[in-house]
């Protein structure tokens, strides 16, 4: 954490209300050891005002315990009791031998039940994706498609490549492999929902994937999600049937690590 800060406090009423200036930032915390409200809750309360501050969203650290103990008049650790409920939210970050900071925040996250429409999924949830990237083309079927595909290896399949985004930041990068029987064309409408146009235009309905998510380093994906080559993603892969059990898609994702997250929620049969 920061060795010193700028910092001002002014008692101005009996209740000990404390106006405190930390970079810059103004925030008020009310310490009142009558209040049934605990002092490391209204520690919390003024740290979670704190974090949200541009200043500090932006990865400066934050103010040694010791110091905010000092300022605000309570012990260390009732500092240390409200940052830890903190950081086991989430919100903030211990590096040893260097400080705390804001963690990272993942903007998105998404569900096994949703592995039908990413797009929609995000819009859902009030986040709007854009493509950032679409190419189709034909490439020969490697050992992999050759097999789950079950045709042979050299023959085309048609290939989509999707990187996806919030505004211009992206998130996630997708390749797609369709069996040839199916038809896609490289001049197929690609920017609506995949299935939706599948659906309408080729008659084929998707009911099942089966998925692998493993941890990876980025490689050579990581230059399309402006990453480093030797940064961490979540890579799936999934692969998908429609109700006579026949293989329509091969699809690899790769998400940033940074942005996001993959939820299970799993309820215990009776």
């Amino acid at each position: 954490m920061l060795s010193s800060f700028k910092r001002s406090f002014n008692l101005v009423s009996p209740n000990q209300q404390y106006i405190v200036c930390l970079f810059g930032h103004m925030s008020i915390l009310k310490i009142n050891h009558n209040s049934k409200l605990p002092l490391h809750a209204q520690v919390e309360e003024l740290m979670r005002d704190l974090i949200i501050s541009p200043k500090y969203m932006n990865g400066t650290l934050l103010p040694k315990e010791v110091e905010l103990a000092n300022l605000l008049g309570v012990s260390r650790s009732t500092i240390r009791q409200a940052t830890n409920k903190l950081e086991n939210e989430g919100l903030l970050k211990r590096k040893k031998g260097v400080g705390t900071t804001v963690a990272p925040k993942k903007i998105l996250s998404t569900g096994l039940d949703h592995w039908y429409s990413f797009t929609q999924e995000m819009k859902e949830r009030g986040i709007e994706v854009q493509n950032l990237f679409i190419k189709a083309e034909f490439v020969p079927a490697d050992e992999n498609l050759s097999r789950f595909f079950k045709i042979n290896i050299g023959r085309d399949v048609l290939k989509l490549s999707k990187l996806k985004g919030v505004g211009k930041d992206p998130i996630v990068y997708f390749e797609s492999y369709f069996h040839p029987r199916i038809g896609v064309k490289k001049e197929d409408d690609f920017d609506i929902p995949l299935y939706t146009m599948l659906e309408k235009k080729y008659k084929i309905i998707v009911v099942r994937s089966n998925e692998n998510i493993t941890a990876r380093l980025a490689g050579k994906e990581g230059k399309m999600l402006k990453v480093s080559s030797n940064a961490p993603v979540l890579f799936r892969e999934r692969f998908v049937y429609d109700p006579g059990g026949r293989p329509i898609e091969c699809n690899l994702g790769y998400y940033r690590s940074d942005k996001f997250t993959y939820t299970i929620d799993i309820t215990k049969n009776s």
